[in-house]
């Protein structure tokens, strides 16, 4: 471990450990796409005589609902001997657990392009092995700093990889569609 200089934040006494939740709007904005997406598509089903059944259709939306849920109670795990991404139990068999990382064995912070321009940033560890660091929890300046603080790696140009305000456009946006939805609802019915 790497002793804090008196510019760095004091690390949290041994044994405490800090839990980190993917961002609260981010759970909110992508839940609710989810049902704006697939909600109707159930009615739908009906109205247009599909070849799968409306019911069936309905259990396998609840299916992927759940496993959004689930994947979105991603959290990552800081105390003084290392960092842990986990998932719920009940849903762990689906994400293989996450991972942990000693921090004894994290060597660098690197950072990669997405696809869309963006950067993500991932641990190499002692086995070379790459970590993907989580971006989107709340409270991720805090977690950077713990990072720097037990790592002594420079964390200073590691930023979020989407800002607030990119998610309340798409949960505006989102809650428009949901008003599509409920026009698209309420004619397929009467329809029925």
């Amino acid at each position: 471990m790497v002793e804090s200089s008196p510019l760095a934040p004091a690390a949290p006494a041994s044994g405490d450990r800090q839990v980190f939740h993917i961002s609260p709007l981010i759970r909110l904005t992508l839940l609710l796409l989810y049902l704006a997406l697939m909600g109707p598509l159930p009615f739908l089903a009906r109205v247009t005589q599909s070849g799968v059944s409306p019911q069936l259709m309905a259990a396998g939306i609840v299916l992927g609902g759940l496993g959004l849920y689930g994947a979105l109670g991603q959290r990552v795990e800081v105390d003084d001997q290392g960092i842990q991404v986990a998932y719920p139990v009940w849903i762990r068999w689906l994400f293989r657990g996450g991972w942990r990382l000693p921090w004894n064995e994290a060597q660098a912070l690197k950072p990669r392009s997405t696809g869309q321009g963006g950067i993500v940033y991932y641990f190499v560890g002692a086995n070379q092995q790459a970590y993907l660091l989580p971006m989107r929890v709340a409270g991720f300046a805090q977690l950077v700093r713990l990072v720097e603080t037990y790592t002594g790696i420079d964390t200073q140009d590691v930023k979020p990889l989407s800002q607030p305000w990119m998610y309340l456009i798409l949960l505006g946006f989102t809650l428009l569609l949901l008003l599509v939805d409920a026009w698209t609802i309420a004619t397929a019915l009467q329809m029925a």
